[in-house]
């Protein structure tokens, strides 16, 4: 029988992260499942309340991922009940049930982590509940999982400064953001604006002053054409109603819609806290950021040609079979050779 392995997915781009991994994993039996938690309170607040609706956990990011996961005929087993699994693949460490641990875990970077703040160092130091910092900042410092699949470097540096092993993580690129060139190549009708890419900083209750940042996009674009493209997680009658008002007439806005086409397609690009900005920056655009772009250099994703699905799936299956976690023992033109050979025989013997 073919070893299981379990995804964990959240958001949309989590999703299609670990979809495009499974797709490498043909060999083995792949489920999917949305974060979950067997805490029973939690489980209650879920299923009663709209308390976790702003989170991976529950409310439009279960019922998008869902959908997809279905669209795609992917098997689904939402809280892991109906296998036992060789591997647990996750998006996040921020929460692992305590029966999950006892099974093989890998993480994977999803893309940025929120900024680092005072209230992140206390929930750190405490060794309180990752969520309660607000975001994402501790994402990938938890040092739970056997195996962590970072985008660079500079983030292996980071996530080894807040916590993990270093000796656990692996950079591997991640699949979302290792080939922007290929947006170049779009059908997008719109060209040649300023765009901005917004964050959904008061969704998941943290203070936002909306109005000054639309101001300040306003003052930046000086005259020329913007586009904002929301955040997926927004209030979209609210978020157009304050572009509407501070934006001069003609700002087009989209809810929905291919970001990476509309950033490819820009000549300018303002963010918050997006990861989209390494799709800018990649590609020679003028970025804006909440983060300091010398610090975004740093911790940019790997540019490998879009093998890094590749790379991740050859670290599950080095991990299922041998418990191997280290691929790193030779060059990366050596790796990126080797997954573009495997990824064409796949394709033949297909």
């Amino acid at each position: 029988m073919k070893k299981k392995i379990l995804f964990i997915v959240g958001s949309m781009n989590q999703t299609s992260q670990m979809h495009q991994i499974a797709e490498q994993l043909v060999d083995y039996d792949c489920w999917f499942s949305q974060l979950f938690t067997d805490l029973p309170v939690a489980n209650a607040f879920i299923k009663h309340t709209p308390l976790f609706d702003s989170t991976i956990l529950s409310g439009q990011f279960k019922i998008n991922s869902e959908k997809y996961l279905l669209r795609n005929g992917l098997q689904i087993d939402y809280q892991a009940k109906k296998n036992k699994y060789d591997l647990v693949v996750y998006c996040t460490d921020m929460h692992v049930p305590k029966r999950i641990r006892e099974t093989k875990t890998l993480w994977v970077q999803e893309g940025m982590t929120d900024k680092y703040t005072l209230l992140s160092k206390i929930v750190k130091t405490l060794r309180m509940s990752p969520g309660l910092s607000g975001g994402t900042s501790l994402n990938g410092t938890a040092n739970i999982c056997d195996i962590y699949c970072a985008a660079s470097e500079g983030y292996k540096n980071q996530f080894t400064k807040l916590g993990t092993d270093a000796k656990k993580i692996i950079v591997t690129g991640i699949p979302n953001y290792d080939n922007v060139r290929q947006f170049l190549d779009n059908d997008f009708p719109h060209k040649n604006y300023v765009m901005v890419a917004t964050t959904d900083m008061r969704e998941t209750y943290r203070l936002e002053n909306r109005p000054a940042f639309i101001k300040k996009a306003v003052k930046i674009a000086d005259g020329r054409k913007l586009l904002f493209k929301l955040h997926p997680n927004e209030k979209v009658e609210r978020a157009v109603r304050e572009i509407t008002k501070y934006a001069p007439k003609g700002t087009m806005v989209f809810s929905s819609g291919n970001t990476n086409h509309m950033i490819a397609n820009c000549t300018e690009l303002i963010t918050q806290y997006s990861t989209v900005v390494y799709v800018g920056m990649a590609l020679g655009k003028k970025v804006h950021s909440y983060f300091d772009i010398d610090e975004l250099t740093r911790l940019a994703p790997l540019q490998n040609g879009g093998i890094s699905a590749i790379n991740i799936a050859n670290v599950c299956r080095n991990f299922i079979e041998h418990n191997e976690i280290s691929i790193q023992s030779r060059s990366p033109v050596y790796h990126i050779e080797k997954a573009l050979r495997y990824r064409n025989n796949i394709a033949i013997n297909e």
